[in-house]
């Protein structure tokens, strides 16, 4: 046997408004109150009273008819793709349970669309960061080492000691743009990373920033890390990464500190400063970039009040997991 099809929503609200209507015709037809001509204060008392109970009733009734899509027009102004899982119950089988249906399949086809473009995205990047890191390396390294040599030889062969000064605060001067060229292409290409694995990566990292920024960074790495895929390792990299960096950038920290454990379900990346902390501010580029890296591995990431001063940042990601895309 054939189940009715669900009734549309126009013919519910039709329905309520009849249902009232009809309550009301019949109060008149049975009841027995009449009208007189001029109209009575009584009377009017009973028409004003039946006209608000009648008004009452309508509102009430399409408050519960419509509060469906109050609930889905909340959801809509407030959804963030970057937050998946975000759904709305459905009940019933009526026209508002069909378009809060169909709002939870668009948003599970837009989650995979991000996915699936944010993968390319972060792995095109990848490959940038990773030819801009050898460009620097090969060509703009190799340029300032023989200038650097250049320079040298010229210092050697001057006698006077006013063009020697000069010449080797030249030289110093080519040595730190050589340094900081070395510096900006192993942050664009994490070759620890690749060669001796996470943990190194991140202790070399924190120790580069610490030394760059004057910061106190501490860092604690549980042994016994489970292993973990190259996009997996590149997600916890770049979010450490992109975390410490907007610490030293905005926080006024002055310590820092980086955990990274473990246990049989999830690795966890934990960052913790003593600087301001989030106040009123807004989720910036760089804070939705890691969201997106986040996604890729099936990660959670959370930002939230430390729990004494300034901020705390924390990523888990589920062991065993793998990125729609290699980044």
């Amino acid at each position: 046997m054939n189940r009715p099809g669900p009734v549309p929503l126009f013919w519910r609200i039709f329905g309520l408004n009849a249902m009232v209507l009809a309550a009301a015709t019949a109060l008149l037809l049975w009841a027995p109150v009449t009208v007189s001509v001029p109209v009575l204060f009584t009377e009017a008392v009973v028409l004003v009273g039946g006209l608000a109970v009648m008004l009452v009733a309508n509102a009430v009734l399409l408050q519960v008819g419509l509060a469906p899509l109050d609930r889905l027009t909340r959801r809509m102004a407030t959804v963030d793709l970057l937050r998946p899982g975000q759904r709305l119950p459905i009940a019933g089988q009526g026209g508002v349970s069909q378009l809060i249906r169909a709002f939870n399949d668009m948003l599970a086809r837009l989650e995979a669309e991000r996915a699936t473009s944010s993968a390319r995205a972060l792995s095109a990047q990848e490959s940038e960061r990773r030819r801009i890191a050898q460009e620097l390396h090969d060509e703009v390294g190799q340029s300032l080492t023989a200038v650097l040599l250049e320079l040298k030889r010229a210092a050697d062969r001057v006698t006077e000691p006013e063009v020697r000064a000069d010449l080797q605060h030249a030289q110093e001067t080519t040595r730190a743009s050589l340094d900081e060229v070395r510096r900006l292409a192993h942050r664009l290409r994490p070759g620890v990373l690749e060669d001796l694995g996470l943990v190194s990566a991140l202790a070399a990292l924190a120790e580069e920033l610490s030394t760059h920024t004057g910061l106190l960074i501490h860092h604690r790495f549980q042994p016994g890390l489970p292993p973990l895929d190259a996009p997996t390792e590149l997600v916890l990299y770049r979010v450490a990464q992109e975390g410490l960096t907007n610490v030293a950038r905005h926080a006024d920290a002055t310590r820092i500190d980086v955990r990274l454990s473990h246990d049989e379900t999830s690795v966890r990346l934990c960052i913790r400063d003593d600087g301001r902390g989030l106040g009123l501010s807004h989720e910036g580029a760089g804070i939705r970039g890691m969201r997106e890296r986040a996604l890729l591995v099936g990660a959670a990431l959370d930002l939230r009040a430390g729990p004494d001063a300034g901020t705390e940042l924390s990523l888990v990601v589920p062991v065993g997991a793998a990125g729609a895309d290699r980044v």
